[in-house]
């Protein structure tokens, strides 16, 4: 029986082999490896496709991050709030510029952050937002600018998660003052390898940003304390290819999370919502049960290895117990790292395989699926 995965990179970029191996020989001939045209093309693509004037191309997600915050001279003694149920890159982001991450409380349906107790974990520190669009559903971004907005802080999109999601018609990455964007293999527009993105409308952002991810260098001369964070040609190249494709493989999630919804609603399993005004991604498809433990072990001895985004929230990890600032009760982040289930989801999933899941998740609860 042919294991099934939950992400599979390999099959969604099968159709793009040929592809893909022409434009990497093409680079390795051209003899130019790092920020030549391939990335500048891959910004001037993604700008368009996102709806802003600028994006710029840097090494990794966490990287994207690091380097918006920096670019808005945050740092010490200053405080970014987000939230504890992301990876652990959004707050190990915030504490490479030496800010202080301040947590809050989950929305039990789409899993961002909880709007209503963002204004409480604001203090005179307070700089930034970081608000994390999960699982490829938007957080209730316009109501955060409007936070931002009227106590003069920044906001950064964490859309990593969710490449070509919207929100009233807006793509992801367009509303804040910086959108960030990690192209790990597995997201929705991967590379195959690390890779991240940032897009702004700010010119001066995006300046810094540029002179940040190299050295600080004008020509090869510091003028700034930078670092290195450039996207090698290789990874460019293959996510301009992989660009062209997002819009269909967002698609291809979606009839696959429908085929999940429809199937599994008389299941136990508590299935994803999508709120009004939005559309879902389908980065990853995450249910809910007090059962999780129990039925991964099912689905893992029918060779269905789904996951789990995420065991522990940040706050719980060694590296962090005790020691960052909570704005108030995480009950919700915490009571759910025990019930989430991530099934596997990606383009080239087929039909059968998804029935496969389905009915192996039937048999758990013991029920028999009527629509197949």
């Amino acid at each position: 029986m042919k294991p099934i995965y939950c992400s599979n990179p390999y099959e969604e970029n099968k159709n793009l082999k040929v592809e893909i191996e022409n434009k990497v020989l093409e680079v390795l001939r051209g003899g130019s490896y790092i920020l030549a045209d391939n990335v500048k093309y891959l910004e001037k693509d993604f700008s368009s496709f996102i709806g802003v004037p600028y994006s710029i191309a840097v090494a990794s997600g966490t990287d994207a991050l690091s380097l918006s915050l920096k670019a808005m001279d945050i740092g010490i003694n200053d405080e970014v709030i987000t939230v504890s149920h992301t990876a652990v890159a959004t707050v190990a982001a915030i504490e490479v510029t030496g800010a202080t991450p301040v947590l809050v409380d989950i929305n039990r349906s789409t899993f961002t952050i909880d709007v209503s107790k963002i204004e409480k974990a604001i203090s005179i520190k307070t700089k930034a937002i970081i608000a994390v669009h999960l699982y490829g559903h938007p957080v209730e971004i316009l109501k955060i600018k409007s936070i931002c907005e009227k106590y003069n802080l920044n906001l950064i999109e964490d859309v990593s998660q969710a490449h070509g999601a919207t929100i009233e018609k807006k793509f992801l990455g367009s509303i804040g003052d910086v959108g960030c964007f990690s192209c790990y293999p597995t997201k929705n527009l991967g590379a195959c390898g690390d890779a991240g993105l940032v897009t702004t409308k700010s010119y001066e952002i995006a300046k810094k940003i540029k002179l940040l991810r190299e050295y600080g260098w004008i020509d090869r001369t510091s003028q700034i304390a930078g670092q290195n964070s450039r996207m090698d040609e290789i990874q460019a190249a293959i996510l301009r290819i992989k660009l062209k494709e997002l819009t269909k493989h967002n698609l291809e999630r979606n009839k696959i999370a429908n085929l999940y919804s429809a199937n599994l609603k008389k299941t136990p399993l508590e299935l994803p919502v999508i709120k009004e005004n939005c559309t879902h991604v389908f980065h990853q498809y995450v249910v809910k049960t007090k059962l999780r433990d129990d039925l991964k072990k099912y689905l893992e001895a029918k060779l269905i290895f789904a996951g789990i985004h995420y065991a522990l929230p940040v706050h719980k990890h060694p590296a962090y117990v005790n020691r960052l600032p909570i704005s108030s009760n995480l009950n919700i982040t915490e009571s759910i790292s025990s019930e989430i289930l991530s099934l596997p989801i990606y383009p080239g999933l087929q039909e059968e395989e998804c029935y496969r899941i389905i009915n192996t998740i039937y048999s758990f609860f013991g029920l028999k699926n009527e629509n197949f």
